[in-house]
């Protein structure tokens, strides 16, 4: 069993010199982990939670680890958690609530003692338990893939080991260990996979855990060429946050290549599918949200961009210079006497109107949907949403646009776009206004 795990770890690059922290509860996994890492000569401290969850045996767990570690000289930190309070407070359940409390606990431990990773006890049959739910649930190759050896800093050297594996070999060494009796329950998933569902696999199929585990390997071979696959995928039609859909659908798997992109930015399977549906039926102008990201179709691409925060409103009552949006961006507004038209400014920043035809004070603010304004050098009024759709303009480009309207409700400036005519410079002007905005 030893050397089986030792090789393990080696193929895997667990491991190296250093202190680890050890996941403890006092149930057989952990205890066996604890057990092999001192065989092999790691440097370790153990870590244990109490959920207080189940009373007594929580507290029993407690006094178990207490006594192991002492009686091996480890070190053990201790963590007492108000997890039932933590679950109602983030209105997630219980066994939501005691994962997050325990790898945050984890991470800010290891953190503080400098140490190089967290070792948990996972093996062989959570390995296939976790599959089993994760196709239950409905899932790509990833999901078929299971546990990972090592994701970021918890580490996992007994995927290697079935339970009973795990029983065998601290019967071997006459070490004891404590039962949690809510794993014998089927309350959840996970028990109930575990109690109901892998017992009829085996009635009907003796070795099907041993086949299911050995398809978990060959998946997981076949994902690091799925891996190079898809990222050449992404390099070639994934640039600047832009998906370009015709080079999408020459590759392989279009659809693969789409769900890679929008997962990673919380995307979920069903919306990937939707807006692959909306592809093939060219729907632009459509738009679907993560809780972070937007997607949003734009001709013959998707756009990807972050979740706009609402963009502020600010008065302005005379010339000056000003901070806006959280000193994000700059507005300056001089006045001075207009020579010429070489006095007007080309540049898209910056506009140059008549003093005269401007009242104070102005108003910086987002577009909204009625907004018309007359752009300069066309005739009549416009709404500013076609505008921006006749400049081709994007989702993310619209909802960032700003105005600028003076006290008598005029927009005077479609900011970096175009004045309007109604405030423009003639050959009558006598005094300018240069506004500037960065």
């Amino acid at each position: 069993m030893l050397n089986k795990v030792k090789a393990y770890i080696s193929r895997h690059s667990l491991l190296d010199s250093g202190k680890y922290l050890l996941a403890l509860s006092g149930g057989a996994d952990s205890v066996c982990l604890l057990r092999m890492m001192l065989s092999l000569g790691y440097d370790i401290e153990a870590v244990h939670c109490n959920f207080k969850l189940r009373g007594e045996e929580s507290d029993r767990d407690e006094r178990f680890c207490d006594s192991l570690c002492q009686s091996h000289g480890i070190v053990l930190h201790k963590v007492h958690f108000d997890t039932k309070e933590y679950a109602s407070l983030h209105k997630i359940s219980i066994e939501m609530a005691a994962r997050e409390l325990r790898y945050n606990y984890f991470e800010q431990l290891r953190v503080a003692l400098d140490a190089k990773g967290i070792l948990v006890a996972h093996h062989r049959d959570d390995n296939i338990e976790t599959v089993l739910l994760n196709i239950l649930r409905g899932t790509g190759i990833r999901g078929i893939e299971g546990i990972k050896p090592r994701n970021g800093m918890i580490i996992r050297p007994l995927l290697c080991l079935s339970r009973h594996d795990i029983l065998s070999y601290l019967d071997s060494i006459s070490q004891d260990y404590i039962t949690d009796s809510s794993n014998m329950v089927a309350d959840v998933q996970r028990n109930k996979i575990r109690l109901n569902l892998i017992p009829v696999l085996k009635d009907i199929m003796p070795s099907a855990t041993d086949n299911i585990s050995n398809t978990i390997d060959h998946v997981a071979e076949a994902v690091k060429v799925y891996d190079k696959a898809i990222s050449d995928s992404i390099s070639l039609c994934f640039k600047d946050n832009t998906i370009d859909l015709e080079m999408l659908s020459q590759q392989p798997s279009p659809e693969a290549v789409l769900h890679e992109i929008l997962s990673q930015r919380g995307f979920n399977s069903m919306q990937v599918q939707q807006i692959y549906d909306s592809i093939q039926s060219a729907q632009p102008g459509k738009i679907w949200k993560s809780e972070h990201y937007i997607v949003a179709m734009d001709r013959a691409s998707l756009i990807i961009g972050k979740s706009l925060a609402p963009l502020p409103l600010m008065v302005i009552p005379e010339c000056g210079n000003y901070r806006y949006a959280g000193d994000t961006a700059t507005i300056s507004i001089e006045e001075k006497e207009f020579n010429s038209m070489s006095d007007v400014s080309k540049e898209p920043s910056v506009a140059t109107l008549d003093a005269e035809k401007v009242a104070f004070p102005l108003t910086l603010r987002p577009v909204k949907a009625a907004d018309r304004f007359t752009p300069f050098g066309m005739k009549g009024c416009k709404l500013v949403s076609d505008y921006l759709t006749d400049r081709k303009r994007n989702y993310f480009q619209r909802q960032s646009q700003l105005v600028l309207e003076d006290a008598s409700g005029e927009i005077v400036w479609l900011v970096g776009e175009r004045v309007s005519s109604k405030v423009a410079i003639t050959a009558d002007t006598i005094k300018c206004l240069t506004i500037r905005y960065y």
